[in-house]
């Protein structure tokens, strides 16, 4: 398979981390599943955002299978002879992506009108401004609505490529893919941009000592007594300086942790719910459902659906 990377000038140079994955799936297949080549507008050197410079070749009409626009930290701006060489080649490309703010090449081409995409969240209420006729998702890390692929960040983009490999070969080469690159986990496009300790971010190690520990045991009760004793506090400072630091209750903060653990077993297995209610410690599926609904206005099975065949089988 033809792939074309697209570099916006002044693109990030972490867009060639995520094009990587081709390589490991090359690699691991043991023949040349897909061909990668460089573009950009007029071919020759294009500088990075931080001043490198990489040899491109100029794009054309030549057909590719899968395109991929690769842009910078800023909203880039798209030349007109940029926007023609895109539409066309995706009249005769199976699907074209955006890695970050490439999404915004997209949308200067026409390709995200009707269509769900994303964007980093700092840029989501600019890109959905831009496109009123896109329905911009600004919590998925990548989202494939057809043709069409657009991820948040920059790192979201190797989860994207991963994404593109599990469509084109399955799970299991996709898996393989990812933990030959070393890979936390793979994560699936349903999954949030955001972290509940990150949004927490508590100063005081104390504190993000408790999180940590409630993290590592959700399957327990996790009472303040508990968190209390694993910041070596008693129970009515920790409240008092939990509250402090990260503006919450810990009852709120261990449930949000357990949504989002339950979220990505929704996301990535096929475990039924009553079994990922348990080992995130929710008593049953009905209090699991309610605490979803609470946190973030859904319910488990609308998530396993949104999933859909990018959750692992």
């Amino acid at each position: 398979m033809k792939v074309g990377l697209v570099l916006c000038p002044e693109f990030q140079p972490i867009c060639f981390g995520a094009t990587t994955a081709f390589d490991v799936a090359n690699k691991q297949a043991g023949r040349k599943l897909y061909d990668v080549r460089v573009l950009s507008e007029d071919g020759g050197l294009i500088a990075s955002s931080s001043g490198m410079q990489v040899m491109t070749d100029a794009f054309d009409t030549e057909p590719y299978d899968t395109l991929i626009v690769a842009a910078g930290l800023e909203i880039p701006t798209s030349s007109p002879g940029l926007i023609r060489l895109v539409r066309a080649a995706a009249r005769e490309a199976r699907r074209v992506a955006a890695i970050c703010l490439g999404s915004f090449v997209l949308g200067d081409a026409g390709l995200l009108n009707g269509r769900r995409a994303t964007t980093h969240w700092r840029y989501a209420h600019a890109l959905r401004d831009r496109f009123p006729s896109c329905r911009v998702d600004m919590d998925k890390i990548f989202i494939a609505d057809g043709p069409i692929w657009t991820s948040a960040g920059m790192t979201a983009g190797t989860d994207l490529v991963v994404g593109m490999i599990e469509r084109d070969h399955g799970a299991e080469v996709a898996r393989s893919v990812a933990k030959g690159m070393v890979m936390y986990h793979r994560r699936s496009g349903g999954q949030s941009q955001h972290s509940t300790l990150l949004d927490l971010s508590p100063q005081e190690d104390r504190i993000q000592g408790a999180l940590n520990y409630a993290r590592q045991n959700l399957a327990e009760e996790l009472t303040i007594e508990d968190l209390a004793d694993a910041a070596c506090l008693s129970p009515r400072q920790f409240s008092r300086l939990f509250r402090a630091e990260t503006g919450t209750t810990p009852a709120k903060a261990v449930e949000a942790l357990r949504v989002e653990a339950a979220k990505l077993m929704l996301e990535q297995s096929r475990l039924p719910l009553e079994v990922i209610a348990r080992e995130v410690g929710f008593a049953n599926r009905e209090r699991m459902r309610l605490s979803f609904l609470r946190v973030l206005g859904e319910v488990p099975r609308a998530i396993r659906s949104e999933a859909g065949p990018l959750a692992s089988l």
